[in-house]
């Protein structure tokens, strides 16, 4: 056994090493693509939003002086000059004292108005005259020019996941494309004499390749490019050809290899890693349950990880330290790299001082309760229906012996 094996780091110092990535190359797409890609850098307002002031309501442009002490006992009376249909330029048009233009919603302000009427507070005395019944403020029912945003405004800033109303926003300002930090590319390979594939009818002692399924879809909702490579036996011939192909072939910013990553005699993750990246692991072992025998290692930019084997364990460190990894090369910003809540434990749930504890929870909210209740979904690494019956991950620390019954504690939403 490598004497270096199991020097157990804590989650925060691997993070810390997970931050030295660097944010991968942008690409520009187009806007109707671009849906949660992350921008690399700040856009700006190519112009003001609203070209124009407009109307968001149908009714009258006004002068709103002219609409004081106006009501239903005492109606004001308005002389109508003109009227605006929505599309048209009212450039040309300015109202003076006492008078008022008939505008629909969307519609173009006139000169000299600086609030809109709504029509339900007016009466026709005839096609020049009407009454109304109320005042207006200056600027109600009006959006002037540039109040959305104004020309050279910083309108999103980079490192921003793009969402739909910011796909919106670029939509108004006539922005049909916009640069994003290109999609990380992953590489997964499955190790194990015992694994068989999915389609296929295990042989005694063989199990399905549940772990290819689990990361892939990991992978697309964390917004990367899955790239399966198979089941690969436990040789390291074989494991260390499919890590080259990965790396050197297929280009992959990470490569994901899930068994081998524990003490045994078959074991060659990391010995392959090292031949790799002409170095020793950054990461050999983590301070943490599930997923201590946890590998990182690098060549240039990219990120090689031995992960467990066991389908929960593997899922808590994809979601600890790969799902951070690319929130980190994706160049995300003022954006939390995990969904945290805080719950109370409704039964005693003991762990060891040492190691950070991950325990798989279910969330209750009681009707007519402000917090979450939390209890333990207990069960080996090995078992995947853990997994569907959790809502999360509490986090029990390392210097702590467990979590009191009725205690608040942090969980870790799972996506």
């Amino acid at each position: 056994m490598e004497k270096d094996f199991f020097r157990l780091l804590p989650t925060k110092r691997v993070w810390q090493i997970l931050d030295s990535f660097n944010v991968l190359s942008s690409e520009t797409v187009e806007v109707v693509e671009a849906l949660w890609r992350i921008t690399s850098k700040d856009i700006i307002s190519p112009e003001d939003l609203p070209p124009f002031p407009r109307s968001t309501m149908d009714g009258y442009a006004v002068r709103a002086r002219d609409t004081f002490g106006a009501s239903e006992s005492e109606p004001g009376i308005l002389r109508v000059i003109s009227e605006i249909r929505m599309g048209e330029d009212a450039s040309n048009i300015e109202i003076g004292p006492g008078e008022c233009v008939k505008i629909w919603t969307g519609g173009h302000l006139p000169k000299g108005a600086d609030s809109v009427l709504m029509l339900e507070y007016t009466r026709a005395l005839d096609d020049k005259t009407i009454e109304i019944f109320k005042a207006v403020a200056p600027g109600e029912n009006v959006i002037l020019r540039g109040e959305d945003c104004k020309k050279g405004e910083v309108v999103i800033k980079g490192g921003t996941r793009l969402r739909a109303q910011e796909l919106g926003l670029l939509s108004a300002l006539g922005i049909k494309m916009v640069d994003v930090t290109r999609r990380p590319r992953v590489a997964i390979i499955s190790t194990g004499d015992e694994i068989c594939a999915v389609d296929e009818t295990p042989s005694f002692g063989k199990i399905r390749d549940v772990n290819s399924t689990t990361l892939s879809s990991l992978i697309k909702m964390d917004g990367g490019i899955p790239i399966p490579l198979g089941i690969v036996q436990d040789s390291r011939k074989d494991i260390l050809s499919t890590i080259k192909k990965a790396i050197f072939e297929i280009d992959a910013d990470i490569c994901l290899i899930s068994g081998g990553s524990s003490v045994g005699a078959r074991d060659y993750t990391v010995s392959c890693f090292k031949e790799i990246c002409n170095s020793p692991p950054l990461v050999h072992g983590v301070a943490i349950r599930p997923g201590k025998p946890t590998i990182i290692s690098r060549f240039e930019n990219k990120a090689l990880f031995g992960l467990p084997g066991h389908v929960a364990s593997c899922m808590v460190v994809y979601l600890l330290f790969v799902h951070y990894l690319i929130y980190k090369i994706t160049g995300i910003k003022d954006e939390s790299p995990f969904k945290r809540v805080f719950a109370r434990s409704i039964k005693a749930i003991p762990s060891v001082i040492g190691r950070e504890d991950y325990v798989r929870v279910r969330l209750k909210r009681p009707e007519g309760k402000n917090c979450y209740l939390l209890e333990p979904v207990y069960g080996r690494s090995g078992l995947i229906s853990t997994l569907v019956k959790a809502d999360g991950l509490l986090v029990i620390p390392r210097d702590c012996e467990g979590i009191y019954p009725d205690e608040e504690a942090e969980v870790i939403l799972l996506p």
